[in-house]
């Protein structure tokens, strides 16, 4: 997909904004949504993975191809929140049987955006990439907890929709690098972060094939409206997740805004708990947060 157009210097801050945005619809309208800059191995695996019937020997051959993809995913496997066996694995093969189609997702994710970090068009930009980057691995550990803990759900789904639910805001920040008197005005930044980013998360899970329960999850992360009944579902797990990772140092706005998400409330959290969660599941999140780098 080819990148918005060079924006004209001599327009208003307005005027850019809009043309940026314009451009955006314009790519979105034509489906087939790309992150620049993704490695060509990790949109590789994403589609070898797209396929039901693919085999794990499929897998090990594309990912054998890029010896760090290779090492990120035999670092996870090994880590301690997933290797519950403690039993060394050495191998590809072994390693993609054991954790699984999610957790070698999250691995290709972690490894593709550890090279867009070190891309050289993104130079000036490492910082707000690395924050980005490292809240959603840290929305994606407790995610992969709170799951565990909480629910029946699957922890390496509720971890791997953690770890995607900003791949819009990181789509928006990759526009950056060629757009940089734009994205200088933090407020015009912000204001078409808030607006675009779930819209275009959606449109490059759907083209990588990610489960629909992912995707939903992702496109209802903001909806603290949002009214369900019945058990806890991942939407609920990553919502309460982002708010643990936003608020855990200020109790009153972590009490509040667990309260204000109607959706969270399914899961009885309070502040408390968090914090007992937190506390207990300390070594877990640290080994996940290693693995995704």
């Amino acid at each position: 997909m080819s990148a918005p157009q060079q924006l004209d210097s001599t327009q208003s801050t307005e005027d850019r904004a809009f043309a940026f945005v314009r451009a955006l619809a314009e790519e979105l309208s034509k489906g087939k949504v790309e992150l620049p800059g993704f490695p060509d191995v990790a949109i590789r695996v994403q589609r070898v993975l797209a396929d039901e019937n693919v085999t794990p020997d499929r897998i090990v051959r594309v990912i054998g191809s890029e010896p760090v993809l290779a090492g990120r995913l035999l670092q996870m496997a090994n880590s301690v929140a997933l290797n519950v066996t403690g039993k060394p694995v050495t191998d590809l093969r072994t390693a993609v049987t054991r954790v699984g189609i999610n957790i070698v997702r999250s691995a290709t994710i972690a490894f593709a955006i550890q090279q867009l970090r070190r891309a050289p068009a993104l130079r000036g930009l490492e910082k707000p990439l690395d924050v980005l980057w490292q809240r959603s691995v840290q929305v994606a550990s407790l995610c992969h907890v709170i799951a565990k803990r909480l629910t029946h759900l699957s922890p390496d789904t509720a971890m791997l929709a953690g770890l995607l639910h900003g791949i819009g805001r990181l789509y928006i920040l990759t526009r950056a690098g060629k757009h940089r008197a734009l994205f200088s005005d933090v407020a015009t930044y912000q204001a078409i972060e808030r607006e675009w980013h779930l819209t275009i998360a959606v449109a490059l899970l759907e083209n990588w094939e990610i489960a629909d329960e992912i995707v939903q999850a992702v496109r209802d992360s903001a909806d603290m409206e949002r009214e369900v009944r019945g058990s806890p579902c991942l939407g609920d797990v990553l919502m309460a997740s982002m708010i643990i990772a936003q608020y855990q140092n200020n109790p009153a706005e972590l009490e509040a805004n667990l309260q204000k998400a109607k959706a969270v409330q399914r899961l009885q959290l309070t502040p408390a708990v968090c914090e007992q969660i937190l506390r207990e599941a300390a070594e877990e999140i640290a080994a996940l947060r290693a693995a995704l780098g």
